[in-house]
């Protein structure tokens, strides 16, 4: 495999320019300028917010600095409350170039998006001059996610991504799995896999949080596309969602915008600390997605049965149909057709060697299906978090 160097030693598969709303008022010429250049050269991100969010600064540090990020624009109306001084120092330590345009400042719309766009052709010229790096299988980061679960979800797409993660864990690549509130139920057999007593009570207590935090909201992650999928509860939906875990010893719990600094197994504990003050944990699966990016995911492995059309920003994503009738409807929008399982085609080891192999190809310039059509939806809301503790973290 190859990538691109970064400063912090960290390298990844794509070299794109990311431009970056700071508030929803800023959005419009932000995305002015994304749409004059090819989707696979400069993707938008942004937070629409006007006061601040520890959270959000955070992920938005995380994003800009990922290793798919070889540039940063960052466009402000002027007024808002986000840091756009200290978002900006953080993304210039890093080694990348970075610009802020202040539409405010800059005088306006039309002069917003013709000064935004002149930097990033310039800083497009000089990213595509980047050589590659070899690169290792151990300096990967991949995540997982899965959305439009059906019946046969947790039977082929789920276990496949988990045997694709089980070898990878074996080439001390880093794997990130989450979704803690949907493995309520299976915090016990999780914890039976941790690496120390103390990490078995942190996973736990993270599935534990998750089922009070939506007895306080009132519902769970269980939607009713689920249900019409031939899912029957939450215990079976968790443990479809669980088995892409695989088997591998769990390594460590994480929190969005925590990267891993050594190869393994982890989860990502999306759901907020403290009282409920934002509502849906995550109201969307790309808001996942970029959490798992957010924690250095180069790749996102999507499990999906009842069909999605979903990519991402910064990171590419892999579409996994655990159907075979949804495959055969949505071939176009999907990478791998795991429901051979069922039609007794292929074994779950081989649609993991298959999606490991495709990681590969991938890693090397090859697009995702969610690439070539153009997709890279973005969300970020608000959310609090507090600091991951020593036991959640291998010694």
């Amino acid at each position: 495999m190859q990538g691109y160097l970064r400063e912090d030693g960290r390298k990844g598969i794509r070299n794109i320019v990311t431009v970056v709303y700071l508030v929803e008022c800023a959005r419009h010429v932000a995305t002015r300028i994304g749409n004059a250049f090819d989707a696979g050269d400069v993707h938008v991100i942004g937070f629409p917010g006007c006061y601040p969010n520890d959270y959000a600064q955070t992920m938005m540090e995380r994003l800009c600095t990922h290793p798919n990020v070889g540039a940063v624009l960052l466009i402000s109306l002027g007024c808002e409350s986000f840091d756009r001084y200290g978002l900006a120092k953080f993304i210039e330590a890093s080694g990348r170039p970075v610009h802020t345009v202040g539409i405010q400042q800059i005088g306006g719309t039309r002069v917003g998006i013709e000064g935004g766009t002149a930097w990033v052709k310039d800083t497009l010229s000089d990213l595509q001059s980047q050589k590659p790096v070899p690169m290792d299988p151990s300096e990967l980061i991949i995540g997982t996610i899965c959305g439009g679960s059906d019946g046969t979800s947790g039977l082929t797409a789920n276990p496949a991504v988990g045997r694709a993660f089980d070898l990878l864990v074996e080439e001390n690549a880093t794997c990130i799995f989450e979704e803690t509130g949907e493995l309520i139920g299976c915090e016990e057999i999780m914890a039976s896999r941790a690496a120390t007593p103390e990490l078995a009570e942190e996973l736990r207590g993270s599935v534990h949080k998750a089922a009070r935090y939506y007895i306080t909201m009132g519902y769970s992650s269980f939607a009713p596309g689920n249900a019409d999928g031939g899912l029957s509860t939450i215990e079976e939906k968790s443990l479809g969602a669980y088995a892409k875990s695989g088997a591998s010893t769990i390594s460590g719990l994480i929190k969005p915008g925590d990267i891993p600094t050594k190869g393994g197994l982890y989860l990502l504990d999306v759901v907020p600390d403290g009282e409920v003050r934002f509502g849906f944990p995550n109201i969307s699966d790309n808001a996942e997605i970029a959490e798992l990016i957010a924690c250095g995911s180069h790749i996102i492995l999507f499990t999906t049965g009842r069909g999605s059309v979903v990519g991402s920003a910064i990171s590419p994503v892999i579409k996994i149909c655990a159907n075979p009738e949804t495959y055969q409807r949505m071939k176009d929008d999907m990478d791998i057709d795991s429901g051979r399982v069922l039609d007794g085609k292929a074994s779950l080891d081989e649609v993991g060697q298959e999606i490991r192999e495709l990681i590969t190809d991938v890693c090397n310039g090859a697009q995702s299906k969610s690439e070539e059509l153009g997709h890279t939806e973005f969300i970020l809301t608000y959310k609090s978090f507090e600091p991951i503790g020593p036991s959640c973290l291998p010694a």
